[in-house]
């Protein structure tokens, strides 16, 4: 490896100063793995998380002999994909044999699409955040979507960084191998220099919307169903002429793709400075450093030894179906947006920090069980945000439906519970002990109203803290707050304290 692309030896140029010189163009690639209740050619299963190597057959394994047959699920899946991206739908297309060598790789080649994808000529328009002004519109063209299966999973062990080098030994588990896998690939993006990482940033947060929304796929970043691919070269400002580029894969996260680009636009312009050349490879995102690897020399198609796949017939979709399959898009996920902000009645800031937190599904969800958006908001946005960061999930994986938000806001609208006994249904609710009703009762959480119970109490604390009562006495009612503690703190929290305040009032008037 050439020293100017060894990790060590690497001059960074600051982000700023780099794209002050230089622009920056990228090109995008997403991998998103369908969710088809079996594999592209097979008929093996693809759940998540299942014993390695237990979900395989002679097909995904390539044993002599085996024929594959393409799962018709994928191709519709891939159909409504490229019909959300606004693209063409080819009327007749085929597979190809994608041949280099890898362990991950059964069959020594992949079979994908190659000069004939089965959508192409798309666009999105996505929206990128500003600090000090409007949101901006950037279009994003697609070349192309095309299919293919995924490779399995490759595992090493004894080294310090899980990659191949350093590693004691390898394991390879094939029960990713054959998954249907979408690639949709962007034409070159060329956007002002500043913009470059927050639009990377914002696509794929589009993309991941947007096919979220058509139901084909989880589009988890974090269990690898979705994954993103960021070309990127550098030319001097004003140039006509494109550099070298280099590609950091499987970036996992909307914040990663953005640090990527950032790395990567410094990283191009230290070796440009010294008068290097940037290598054509591979490189691999570090989470922990916000850096990247280099990993290998980059291919180009050539090198792949392209020909059509002999064993599978081409996808010739007719017209009728593909328009009765555009008759299914849901509602584009900026149109949604719009929509909800304006039914909600949230400003900008609220609906952005909403979704750039992955919980607007959960309040649309909530709200439509019965609870108010400013609820639905505080609750996803709050206390179960917190949940799911301590447990280090996805929100939505908190253990808590919108259904049960629902249903506990309503105890509170109710007045039989407030903020912090609604905390303590959602304990019960996380540790399995049934709906929110079931667990009010069970650990006796409902608000104490009843006012012979309360002015007990109430005297208690007037009692307790002369002092606290002679304010009140003299005019001073904000010291009611510390007896409305003191019996709130007697009662468990339990306490209407509205009520508690009356009574305090009407007992020292």
């Amino acid at each position: 490896m050439s020293p100017q692309n060894s990790h060590a030896d690497e001059t960074l140029v600051p982000f700023d100063e780099a794209i002050g010189r230089y622009d920056p163009v990228m090109g995008l690639e997403i991998h998103i793995e369908l969710n088809t209740a079996t594999k592209m050619f097979c008929g093996c299963l693809t759940g998540f998380g299942a014993e390695p190597n237990t979900q395989t057959c002679p097909v995904c394994l390539a044993l002599p002999g085996a024929l594959p047959v393409v799962n018709a699920k994928a191709v519709e899946s891939a159909i409504r994909m490229g019909l959300a991206l606004n693209c063409e739908i080819a009327s007749w297309c085929r597979f190809a044999r994608k041949n280099y060598f890898y362990p991950d790789m059964p069959k020594n080649f992949q079979t994908s699409q190659y000069d004939e994808p089965i959508a192409f000529d798309g666009y999105v328009d996505v929206e990128v955040p500003s600090e000090d002004g409007p949101s901006e519109t950037f279009r994003i063209e697609i070349e192309r979507a095309h299919m293919e299966e995924d490779t399995g999973k490759a595992l090493h062990v004894g080294g310090s960084t899980g990659r191949i080098h350093g590693a004691d030994h390898s394991l390879v588990d094939y029960n990713r191998a054959g998954i249907p896998l979408i690639e949709i690939v962007t034409r070159t993006i060329e956007v002002p220099a500043e913009k470059a990482p927050a639009v990377a940033r914002a696509y794929v947060s589009h993309v991941r919307d947007l096919i979220g929304g058509l139901g084909v796929s989880d589009v988890r970043m974090d269990q690898g169903s979705l994954r993103a691919d960021v070309n990127l070269s550098l030319k001097p400002a004003g140039s006509k002429t494109l550099g070298t580029r280099s590609e950091t894969k499987n970036v996992n996260s909307f914040r990663s793709v953005e640090r990527a680009v950032r790395y990567e636009v410094s990283r191009h312009a230290g070796i440009l400075d010294a008068g290097g050349s940037v290598l054509q490879e591979t490189r691999h995102f570090q989470e922990t450093t916000g850096s990247t690897l280099s990993g290998r020399e980059k291919s180009d198609a050539d090198d792949y030894r392209y020909f059509p796949e002999p064993d599978l017939a081409p996808v010739s979709p007719s017209r009728e179906w593909v328009e009765e399959l555009r008759a299914t898009l849901p509602e584009p996920p900026s149109v949604r947006r719009a929509r909800l902000q304006s039914d909600w009645g949230f400003n900008d800031t609220d609906m952005r920090d909403i979704v750039a937190a992955g919980t607007l599904d959960l309040l649309e969800a909530t709200v439509s069980a019965g609870a108010s958006p400013q609820a639905a908001r505080k609750w996803w946005q709050g206390d179960l945000t917190r949940r799911a960061n301590e447990a280090d999930v996805a929100v939505a994986d908190v253990g808590i439906t919108p259904l049960q938000v629902a249903q506990t806001q309503q105890l509170i609208d109710d007045g039989r519970v407030n903020d912090k006994l609604a905390r303590q249904i959602f304990d019960g609710v996380v540790a399995g002990e049934g709906d929110p009703e079931a667990i009010l009762t069970a650990r006796g959480l409902e608000i104490v109203s009843d006012d012979g119970a309360l002015g007990d109490a109430v005297d208690r604390a007037i009692a307790g803290d002369p002092d606290a009562a002679q304010k009140i006495r003299d005019g001073k009612v904000a010291a009611a707050g510390a007896l409305i503690g003191a019996v709130m703190k007697e009662m468990r929290g339990q306490a209407d304290a509205g009520r508690v305040r009356e009574l305090i009032m009407e007992k020292l008037s």
